[in-house]
């Protein structure tokens, strides 16, 4: 059995993998209380010694609006962060898998391919670039966006921030004029699967088969979930980053390489939850 160094696996993302591939490989968790990636020194003595075949890095710095204020860590954590790893895991003849975001692109030209060139328009787009930048064509790139599960305690994601708003009768006020490609993390996981199995040093998107307006992801989580669509009220994305910047507008990611796994649209990754819900 392949074995799965990972970091990030207690987040929205890396928890779930863990979940459902943790009878197709062994993953070793490495958890930032045991190592600090943005400490080189301390990346090198846990990584050292360590048994695995593949390194799977997904922690990162991903608060998107944050990374504008708080631009050094942003870039200790993913650019200087990923680079502490790779050197050690590279030196050691290791594969290695980073997941990058559709934000390394500016969301003016979708849609966007494995092929297409980035161009990040805020801080955290910017240094998860940088991070790809340090190791393009010496490992695998995975791009994903928007992810959401159905459950997880530590972390919302968009769509049980919209659904647990509407629960509690919050008016939601949403970006008619942009575009986001939601990724059911399940199909995420089970792509990647994929992937570690068939290894090779290339860009791949894993995302959702349908991008839709915010407004249109609102309006469907309420109508599947039976919750009050006129609570979703609308706002533009030109109001929208005046309080949140650093999010493309037009975040239609697509796939020329995934012939290998059916990614879901919105509405049935969204049916999929539902079930896993027992609503």
């Amino acid at each position: 059995m392949l074995k799965i160094a990972i970091t990030g696996g207690d987040g929205l993302v890396g928890s779930r993998i863990i979940e459902l591939l943790n009878n197709d490989f062994e993953f070793i968790t490495l958890p930032s209380s045991q190592m600090d990636i943005t400490n080189k020194n301390q990346v090198f003595s846990v990584l050292k010694d360590l048994k695995f075949d593949v390194f799977l890095h997904l922690a990162a710095y991903t608060n998107v609006a944050k990374a504008n204020e708080e631009k050094d860590l942003a870039y200790k954590i993913n650019v200087e962060g990923t680079k502490n790893v790779f050197d050690v895991v590279s030196s050691q003849k290791k594969k290695f898998i980073y997941i990058s975001t559709d934000f390394v692109f500016n969301g003016k030209n979708p849609p966007y391919f494995e092929d297409s060139s980035p161009s990040p328009v805020g801080v955290y787009g910017q240094t998860k670039y940088q991070g790809e930048e340090i190791i393009k064509n010496q490992a695998m790139i995975v791009r994903i966006s928007y992810p959401y599960r159905a459950s997880f305690e530590k972390k919302r994601d968009f769509f049980r921030t919209f659904k647990t708003f509407l629960e509690e009768k919050k008016p939601l006020k949403i970006i008619t004029n942009s575009l986001m490609t939601p990724t059911f993390i399940d199909d995420i996981a089970y792509g990647l699967k994929y992937l570690i199995n068939n290894f090779s040093n290339e860009i791949f998107h894993l995302v959702g088969s349908q991008s839709l307006s915010p407004y249109e992801t609102a309006l469907t989580v309420a109508r599947l979930f039976k919750l009050d669509e006129r609570l979703i009220s609308t706002t533009t994305y030109e109001e929208y980053i005046k309080i949140k910047p650093g999010l493309p507008q037009y975040s239609d990611i697509r796939s020329k390489k995934n012939n290998f796994y059916q990614m879901n649209d919105f509405e049935t990754g969204l049916k999929i939850v539902k079930k896993q819900l027992q609503i």
